[in-house]
């Protein structure tokens, strides 16, 4: 059976530290046009921008991708995946992968790997991807959120703490965990059922999502499960300032 999957991408035009981030040009064309290109690329059945802005839903309209217009006052990009996947009328089944709007450089492997990852298991509602840490540094890095993972490749927490803490390890010689339990960093591109961002739009935040500022958390308080899948290397960052798209400029000149 081959892999059906959907991709929303969660565009908002107001960003602090970059205005109207979303139609800044890259290479010419504008950034939110590269991430649909990830997506055409990663062979989505159905690749819908979400926007509260009609100048990024003519962009892309413009450039042969459907835009929905969502609700202004969403806390969240999960709850305006939410809505999308209800004016859509998509069925519970169905697999929709968050990819943001800000990612113009994500492999498009790492989209069919987390849609996959949750289509080829039974317990959970949605998926993420993760990545081993090499650096010491980024163990002890609040900014680098790390998770542990059960023996079945179900996540048991998520932290910006160091974990697992290495007892041994760390207070010897702050070296790197053993190979066999390797400390794993988070890389937050998601896929989710519709069913599941059902549930999730009912519950309230938690106390431990409150307190890591991480909105995953939410999920595992309320007792449901979050497969994760290993891969090599953490996809490029993405832009969120000016410094971040000349990064951007530059690898996508190198290409050319």
């Amino acid at each position: 059976m081959s892999l059906r999957f959907k991709v929303v991408i969660p565009a908002r035009f107001g960003s602090t530290r970059l205005p109207g981030k979303p139609l800044r040009l890259i290479a010419g064309k504008p950034m939110i046009a590269h991430v649909c290109e990830r997506a055409q690329e990663a062979n989505a059945d159905d690749i819908i921008v979400a926007t509260d802005d009609e100048r990024i839903a003519e962009t892309v309209i413009a450039q042969g991708i459907k835009a929905v217009m969502t609700n202004l006052n969403h806390q969240s990009g999960t709850e305006r995946i939410a809505e999308v996947a209800q004016l859509c009328g998509w069925a519970v089944g169905d697999i929709i992968v968050n990819l943001q709007g800000d990612e113009p450089l994500i492999p498009p492997a790492y989209i069919r790997d987390v849609a996959a990852t949750l289509a080829n298991q039974q317990h959970a509602g949605i998926a993420t991807l993760a990545t081993p840490v090499t650096e010491i540094e980024e163990i002890f890095n609040p900014n680098a959120v790390k998770v542990v993972v059960n023996k079945l490749g179900y996540a048991l927490y998520f932290s910006r703490a160091a974990i697992p803490w290495n007892r041994d390890g760390f207070a010897l010689s702050n070296k790197l965990s053993s190979a066999n339990m390797p400390t794993l960093r988070h890389i937050g591109l998601y896929a989710y059922t519709v069913g599941f961002l059902q549930r999730y739009c009912q519950w309230q935040p938690s106390v431990l999502e409150t307190v890591e500022s991480l909105e995953q958390l939410r999920i595992l308080w309320h007792g449901e499960a979050i497969a994760v899948t290993t891969v090599d290397h953490a996809p490029p960052a993405g832009v969120d300032t000016e410094d971040d798209l000349m990064r951007v400029e530059r690898v996508f000149a190198g290409k050319h």
